[in-house]
């Protein structure tokens, strides 16, 4: 049967009957996306879009897209989202099923605004001179242009097991992340930086150097940019941390010298290649082995389901804002605030998963008589198989699970943009400053037009290319189901939260790489394909090499421009 054809199937029509899917608009757009996918030929080179080609159902219930997974997670087989192998997608376009033309105008109108945006901020004000205003201008290309990639490529680490799970489709994810990620980084985003980026160069081995600093600040943009651009082509998720870190180190190193590096530094950045996806891995296993062992075999898998998210929610919240969010510096306080705020996440979660779900929970809790495929085989070990939930009992558990992951996407967004756009915004505002003779000390003061800039040119680089990366965290790597997918995010976030407060060294694109591998290794080894992690893991190793040469290149070439120029 046509993969696409799978909602007509008799085997799901009472699910949809249930979940309010039969409704005209919804007949409509299940036969508009069937003419959409041919029977294309076996590509000879995977597709990073293919896979990711989702069911609109937009206007359907979160639990009416959610119980399409008719399928239990033993069999390995997801219904929400159509895997259609070989149907090369290769723009816009097709990726959010739109007209090439609306795509074409979407591209003019926001590389307009990318021209014309940067003479309406303050940092381009009067009072300076031509000059200085044209190489301003330049400087906001050059920030941006780090932003656009950062927003292709590490956007993924938010949404892509959403996606990949069926939760969202690809372009509701993309218009919440482009949301989430431009407020976090205006209201979130650090409004103080550091010239010499994540502590890895000395910032007295360039003082007096202006010039010099100028073209290396850009350069390291320029490189890390190229790198992140080239990485997110073929999808492979890479860390923008290390892309800058990279440049600044091979810049230090050319023109610096090796005293202009805290190597320390740099061996804790190279340790997180291992330790993040380890430490990822191991949390996700244990997360989702907990949800099949304790949620699966549950005598109710739905109540059980309903039970366990508040929980979740209360674990996560309240580590949250001890961690991240202390209102009080004093323990006993910031501890009563953080048991406040996951209290309250947990009832209100309880009640809204208890109002959308609640006619199918009273459904479920209804005795009646089980088959012998459907019963639950209750004597096993945490570590053993255990067979999915079929039926209401598995629309329950997707449903409650593809809420908790939306909301933890949602979480992570946000939180995304007040974190990475630092590393756009940081070399950006350090070469404003010596453009327009700002003091050159370890710390500049980030004008909030600028964090704005920076925010645009995330969501700007989402809409365009982050289905890309998106494509390997949400398919490539492992299937994904909504508990698949909540276990991977939970654990991805848990980690890097407490691991950044502990002062270990992390990378949550590493770490939540590892977590959507640690799910698939609790399904078993075969689960997870190689060939993937050897692609993402290869790009890993040479990000930080590839952009200290091209951070060296590009200074050569800045540095001869600025001496005509300055």
């Amino acid at each position: 049967m046509n993969p696409s054809c799978r909602f007509a199937s008799p085997k799901h029509t009472p699910f949809l009957r249930n979940s309010h899917a039969t409704s005209p608009f919804f007949l409509r757009h299940s036969h508009r996306v069937n003419t959409l996918v041919p029977s294309p030929p076996i590509p000879t080179k995977p597709s990073s879009l293919s896979i990711l080609r989702l069911r609109h159902l937009s206007s359907v219930k979160r639990f009416a897209t959610l119980s399409s997974f008719a399928e239990g997670e033993a069999e390995g087989r997801k219904e929400g989202v159509r895997e259609v192998n070989g149907d090369e997608v290769d723009g816009p376009a097709k990726a959010f099923d739109i007209s090439s033309g609306t795509a074409s105008a979407i591209s003019i109108c926001m590389a307009l605004a990318v021209l014309s945006f940067p003479l309406m901020m303050k940092s381009l004000g009067p009072g300076l001179a031509l000059k200085t205003r044209v190489l301003s201008y330049a400087t906001l290309l050059f920030g941006f242009y780090m932003a656009w990639n950062i927003g292709a490529n590490d956007v993924a680490n938010a949404m892509g097991t959403s996606v990949g799970s069926g939760a969202l489709t690809l372009r509701q994810a993309v218009l919440t992340a482009a949301v989430l990620e431009f407020s976090g980084a205006l209201l979130m985003g650090s409004h103080v930086t550091n010239t010499m980026q994540k502590g890895i160069l000395l910032a007295n081995v360039f003082n007096g150097k202006d010039t010099l600093l100028l073209a290396g600040l850009l350069s390291s943009l320029a490189a890390a940019g190229t790198w992140l651009q080239f990485a997110s082509y073929y999808g492979w998720p890479v860390s923008t941390t290390h892309c800058i870190v990279g440049a600044m180190v091979g810049f230090g190193l050319a023109y610096g010298g090796a005293g202009a590096v805290y190597w320390g530094s740099l061996a804790r950045v190279i340790s997180s290649w291992v330790v993040s996806p380890l430490m990822g891995a191991a949390v996700s296993f244990l997360v989702y082995k907990c949800i099949r062992r304790f949620v699966y075999s549950a005598p109710n898998p739905g109540l059980a389901a309903a039970a366990a998210a508040p929980i979740a929610v209360f674990l996560g919240v309240t580590g949250i804002s001890f961690v991240a969010f202390p209102l009080s510096k004093s323990f006993p306080l910031a501890l009563a605030q953080a048991l406040v705020c996951g209290t309250v996440g947990a009832f209100l979660v309880d009640r809204i998963i208890r109002k959308q779900l609640g006619h199918l929970l009273v459904k479920a809790n209804t005795p009646k008589p089980e088959s012998k495929e459907e019963t639950v085989h209750h004597n096993i070990g945490f570590l053993d198989d255990v067979a999915g939930p079929k039926g209401a009992q598995l629309e329950i558990v997707y449903g409650v699970f593809g809420y908790m992951q939306v909301l933890s996407a949602c979480f992570m967004s946000f939180a995304h943009g007040g974190n990475d756009v630092s590393n756009a915004i940081g070399p950006l505002a350090g070469a404003l400053a010596i453009l327009q003779g700002g003091a050159m000390g370890t710390e500049i003061v980030i004008p909030t037009d600028v964090l704005a800039w920076g925010g645009f040119g995330i969501v700007a680089g989402l809409m365009m290319w982050g289905y890309r990366v998106i494509a390997t965290i949400g398919k490539k790597i492992t299937e994904l189901t909504p508990t698949r997918g909540f276990a991977a995010e939970f654990a991805a976030a848990s980690v890097v939260l407490f691991a950044s407060k502990l002062g270990l060294p992390i990378s949550g694109t590493h770490t939540l790489v590892g977590a959507v591998m640690g799910v698939g290794f609790a399904r078993g080894l075969n689960s997870v394909r190689a060939e993937t992690v050897k692609e993402i893991v290869a790009s890993w190793v040479v990000t930080i090499p590839v952009g200290a040469v091209l951070a060296v290149i590009y200074t050569w070439i800045l540095t001869r421009i600025l001496s005509y120029v300055l």
